[in-house]
Parts: structure tokens; C-alpha cells; sequence
């Protein structure tokens, strides 16, 4: 079932009834598509940050596709000549030369390696603030826990398609995160030599690897986004979308706007934004001027070299990690590089590929959940969420410690050690600040619904008391805050005779009802039991 805000149409309008009708007579196909193009949306502006996303991504399939007719994937040796004037009579790899001959000789090559780039930075931050979304509503519960397992793979594969995206022009920059690259691959153990001696095709930094990572960008890692993208939206096409609690809205509808005309016509517009704006960073805002870094030598490297910001988080880890190696049996197993590479990573992305599962398990709710909360309401989700932002946040602030200790004159040894401790206690401080802050903003909700909201009004009692008359809230104010659900709770406390529940017996059984309690407890109820309710408290009288 769907509801509409304007007057549901008794029949399509011509612009869909032809071409179904069309479609039907030769493929069957006419009722499918008027039914999928009425399909309904909600309008909430939230929902477009996929869109984000999804329109970055195909603004990097056209300007990549045009970046292969000139791109040479060669390691091989040429001295440049080009009309660079630095760099002329300078030897270079095929792949750097080419690169420099799109920037300078292609006519409007610089714009689409500037675009190319603006937008792989904007595919991965849209897709990373579109998750944040999804995990803060808890949107990913039943039945879309699929769903967020595919978004949680596209951030990874976009991740590694970014990582071999900005090796391929064989600059000083890149050449130095591809050396940091081979040195987390050699740390692994037992198969680490073997995977380093695959990609570079022998000793680092061999003569394939440009062509291997040129394959790997062009050809697998996009055929799997491709793939895993359409499932995305096929899914999300087949459930129903959740949307905000509010006036009219029920699990079995959906309020907003129908994909055709209104939700294309916002889509439309919405991607043309989106490559106005990536358009205009790579006219004016100059990214990845690899003229300025020189060729990859593995005998050079730049001070001051960042990698792109989502790369930043893995850059502080390495930064932050004590040097420390275990050695045995004439093997050395490196600590320094092995945790920091793998741990960080496996914490936030396994995290977030478990949440949905670990918090079924934790509550027992299997129900289906078509309404997106608010973040408040669910302060336990919300401040793990915080914690885990803050954790990354950090890391990727601490990948420039040389940077900060440069910029403002600070031992670079004490920014380290900072750093070390703030990794640990900035989350921990994170989650007690945010749930503190989750729980005032339910009493709020409570005060509100309670009390009413200030009128503006000043009223003198009898008694010579002034006070300031509370109306209701706004019709569509108070059902957005009753669309608050409560959580679950497992039940384990001993029944009469001090038997505890089946599930609550063994240890793991009390250890998960102890955290379905925690986790689940209705902290602040939004109306008091026998309360006056709004009139009484809204007509200003003095109740005692």
C-alpha cells in the first residue's frame, strides 16, 4: 500500500499509459511499469545522500572511460619531451608520461583527470555519510540486513578501487602509499611474500604492478561495484523504503512522492548538481598535480606526503603504532605494521558488517521495522556509533601528525604519544557524552509532549503569579516524536519459585539478557502516567 500527499490518480498520465501500453502489447510488460513508475518515495531530504553516491559513481565511469584512450598502464622506461619544461630530457615511466601528456597535450584531459578525482573522493564520502544515515536510523534491521552487508562491500571495494585508482599515474606521491602497501603485504605471514611477488611480479617494485592495479581499476573492481550497486538498488526497490514516523504514516505505506514525474524530476536535478559541483572543484580547485611531485624513484621520497582522506585512518595507524616485532624460530613477525594495517580496519568494517546480527541477538527482535528512529531514541546504538566516528576520526587526523607538530610547532614525539592515548579514551569519551546527550534530548521529547511548548503568551494568575501558557505541539511535531518505538527486552529475572528463563541458564544466556536489559531499557517515557495531558496543562490554570 502506498499514500501520496497529493490525490492518487485514477489513471496514468499519457506520458506513461503510451509507452506501457507499447511495452505491453510486445513484452507483457505494460502493468510492471505503470505500477513502478507510481512507486512512491519518501521526501525526506536524508534519503537523497545515497544519490550522492550513486551519481559520483557514474560521473567516474565517464570520466574514466575517457581517461583509457590515453592512459599507457607501462612501467616501461621513456625520457620525456613533452612541453612540460621541467621535466624535459627526465626518464619516466610510460604510465607517468602518459599522464602528463593527458594533462597537458589532451585537450581537456586535465578537467577529466581533476573530475576523475573530485569524484572518486566524493563517491566514497557520500557512500560513507549515506551509511551513517542508514545506522544512526536503524534502517539496516529486518528485513534490509542483506541490503547493509552489500553497502558495508561497496565501501570496502571502494576503498581498494581508490587505492590502485591513485597508484596508476607512478608520481613520487603515489609511488610512496604504493611502497607502504608492499611493506603491510611482505608483513603478512607464511602467504605475505607470495601475495607481494603476484602484484609486483618479483622484487619491489618490479615492472607489472601499474599494469596489474590498471587492471584491477578498469576491469574487476568496477564490474563488482557495478553488480553489487544494482543489487543495492533492486533490493531497495523490492522493500518497501523506511521513512520518518509522522502524521499518516503506518508500516504498510509510504509516505511522499511518486518516482514518476516528481522523484525523477529531483533525481534529474539532483545529479546535475552533482556534476556542477564536481565540475567546478576540478576547474578551480587543483588536486593531484603530479607535474609538481616528479616520477616514482624508490630511492626518493617528499616530506609532508598524505594520502587521500579515506585512506588518512590508515596512514595514523601506522603513525601511531610502537615499533614492536616478534621474532622466532628465525622468523620476524612485524606488530608495528600488521596491527595497524589489519586491526582498524577489521574493527570498523566488521563492526559495522555485524551490527545488524549482534543487535537481533542482543534484543531477540525479529519484527520487520519500516520506520527510521531517531537517533535519541536509541541512545546505546547512537553513542557506539559516535565512538566508532570519533576512532576514526582520529586516526585520520593523527595520519598528518608531522604536519600538526610542523604547523604548530609541537614535538613530534608528544603528538605521537598524544595520539596513543587519545585513541582509547577519545571513543570511551565519546560514547558517555553522546548518550548523556541521546538521554537529555528524550526527556525534551517528554518535557514537550508533557508541558506543551511556549506560546509566547504571559499570563497573571490570581495570586499575582506570572506564567507563560504551553499549547499543544504541532500535529505533525507530536506524531513525528510518538513515532518513537520501544525497545526489547529479553526476559531474564527468575520467575516465583527463582527458576530463570530458558534462554537465561547457562552463562551466555545471562550475559546476553544482562546486555538486552542495558541495551534495551525505556529510559524516558514520553507521558506520564494520569497526566493532565495537553489542554489542561496548555489552558495556563494553576493546578494546585
Amino acid at each position: 500500500m502506498t499514500t501520496l500527499k497529493e490525490p492518487a490518480l485514477k489513471e496514468a498520465p499519457k506520458l506513461i499509459a503510451g509507452p506501457a501500453s507499447y511495452l505491453d502489447d510486445r513484452l507483457g510488460a505494460g502493468s510492471w511499469l505503470k505500477r513502478n513508475l507510481r512507486k512512491v518515495f519518501p521526501d525526506h531530504w536524508s534519503f537523497l545522500l545515497g544519490e550522492i553516491a550513486l551519481y559520483s559513481f557514474i560521473i567516474l565511469l565517464l570520466t574514466g572511460t575517457f581517461l583509457t584512450f590515453w592512459f599507457k598502464p607501462g612501467m616501461g622506461h621513456v625520457v620525456y619531451d613533452g612541453p612540460y619544461q621541467q621535466l624535459r630530457g627526465v626518464t619516466m615511466s610510460e604510465a607517468y608520461a602518459s599522464t602528463l601528456k593527458i594533462s597537458f597535450e589532451v585537450r581537456g584531459g586535465l578537467l577529466m583527470r581533476q573530475m576523475h578525482h573530485w569524484a572518486a573522493l566524493l563517491f566514497v564520502a557520500g557512500m560513507t555519510v549515506h551509511m551513517l544515515r542508514v545506522f544512526f536510523t536503524g534502517a539496516y534491521r529486518k528485513p534490509r540486513e542483506l541490503n547493509w552487508v552489500i553497502g558495508v562491500l561497496l565501501l570496502t571495494l571502494a576503498l581498494l578501487e581508490g587505492l590502485t585508482g591513485y597508484s596508476l599515474p607512478d608520481d613520487l606521491l603515489s609511488g610512496a602509499g604504493l611502497r607502504i602497501t608492499e611493506g603491510v603485504l611482505i608483513s603478512l605471514p607464511l602467504v605475505g611474500t607470495y601475495f607481494t611477488f603476484f602484484l609486483f611480479g618479483g622484487e619491489y617494485p618490479g615492472e607489472d604492478v601499474i599494469a596489474r592495479f590498471y587492471s584491477l581499476h578498469i576491469l574487476l573492481i568496477p564490474g563488482i561495484l557495478l553488480a553489487l550497486i544494482s543489487a543495492h538498488l533492486i533490493l531497495m526497490w523490492v522493500q518497501k523504503h523506511t521513512q520518518m514516523a509522522g502524521t499518516g504514516r503506518t508500516s504498510t505505506n509510504v509516505v511522499g512522492a511518486p518516482f514518476y514525474p516528481a522523484f525523477m524530476a529531483k533525481a534529474g536535478a539532483y545529479f546535475l548538481f552533482t556534476f556542477t559541483a564536481i565540475a567546478g572543484l576540478g576547474t578551480f580547485a587543483q588536486i593531484n598535480p603530479i607535474w609538481l611531485f616528479g616520477p616514482y624513484t624508490p630511492a626518493d621520497i617528499s616530506a609532508g606526503s598524505q594520502p587521500d582522506f579515506y585512506m588518512g585512518f590508515l596512514e595514523g595507524a601506522l603513525r601511531l603504532m610502537p615499533a614492536w616485532e616478534i621474532n622466532f624460530l628465525g622468523y620476524t613477525l612485524p606488530l608495528s605494521v600488521l596491527i595497524p594495517a589489519l586491526v582498524p580496519m577489521g574493527i570498523i568494517m566488521t563492526g559495522l558488517a555485524l551490527y545488524p546480527f549482534i543487535e537481533q541477538w542482543v534484543t531477540g527482535d525479529r519484527r520487520e521495522h519500516h520506520f527510521a528512529d531517531r537517533p535519541r531514541n536509541n541512545p546505546h546504538r547512537t553513542s557506539i556509533g559516535m565512538a566508532a566516528v570519533v576512532f576514526y576520526g582520529l586516526l585520520w587526523l593523527l595520519g598528518a601528525n608531522d604536519e600538526i607538530s610542523a604547523f604548530f610547532h609541537i614535538d613530534l614525539y608528544h603528538t605521537t604519544i598524544f595520539g596513543r592515548f587519545a585513541v582509547f579514551l577519545g571513543p570511551a569519551l565519546a560514547y558517555f557524552v553522546t548518550y548523556r546527550v541521546c538521554m537529555g534530548l528524550q526527556r525534551k521529547d517528554a518535557e514537550v509532549m508533557s508541558h506543551g511548548v511556549e506560546s509566547g503568551v504571559i499570563k497573571r494568575m490570581p495570586n499575582g503569579q506570572y506564567i507563560e501558557v504551553h499549547v499543544p505541539p504541532a500535529e505533525d511535531i507530536a506524531d513525528h516524536v510518538r513515532g518513537k518505538e520501544r525497545l526489547p527486552i529479553l526476559p531474564g529475572e527468575a520467575d516465583i519459585e527463582g527458576i530463570p528463563p530458558k534462554g537465561a541458564r547457562s552463562i551466555l544466556g545471562k550475559a546476553r539478557a544482562m546486555l538486552s536489559k542495558k541495551y534495551g531499557t525505556e529510559h524516558v517515557p514520553l507521558e506520564e502516567e494520569g497526566g493532565h495531558g495537553h489542554a489542561a496543562i496548555g489552558s495556563g490554570e494553576d493546578k494546585h
